[in-house]
């Protein structure tokens, strides 16, 4: 099974959501799993915010998952000199066995245009980093994911779970 993982920090506490798939064209989620955190440390000033790691890590030991693949909003690298963001510290986290695919709504100044995805002709692009899996090979999976918009149906519904929006 494949995941897609979701949190959302309110405060000191969190929600993490994770919506498991099979088939990346997927319209609809195999199982959903929500899981609520008590305390979340406040991001550090000037450091890279790792706040949701721990609470992915709570998401897949409470409800026993063993993903094929993590798929999440946000950057595995950084840059294109691969400097770790939080998708790495989760790829290095699982042991470097599960692969990870970090999806964006924007950019970052390092990442160049081989980052791009379009998934629509008119809307501007999605920016992929991966981990353990070949970048070109995360894009095309990604463009193929369900939703005529932007952002793939299944990333949409983590994050509403995530925010307790369903």
């Amino acid at each position: 099974m494949k995941l897609i993982v979701a949190v959302h920090v309110d405060g000191a506490q969190a929600t993490a959501a994770a919506v498991a798939f099979e088939a990346w064209d997927a319209a609809e989620a195999t199982k959903t799993y929500v899981c609520r955190i008590a305390h979340v440390e406040k991001a550090v000033r000037g450091e890279l915010d790792l706040r949701e790691l721990p609470c992915v890590m709570q998401l897949l030991r409470e409800h026993g998952l063993a993903p094929e693949l993590v798929l999440f909003e946000g950057f595995v690298h950084l840059d294109a000199d691969e400097t770790p963001g939080l998708g790495q510290h989760l790829h290095q986290a699982l042991g470097g066995k599960v692969p990870v695919v970090g999806v964006s709504k924007r950019g970052l100044p390092g990442l160049s245009a081989q980052f791009e995805v379009m998934r629509e002709d008119e809307a501007p692009p999605l920016f992929v980093t991966c981990a353990g899996i070949d970048i070109g090979a995360a894009k095309a999976r990604l463009r193929g994911m369900h939703g005529r918009k932007r952002v793939p149906t299944l990333m949409k519904l983590a994050a509403r779970l995530a925010k307790n929006q369903d």
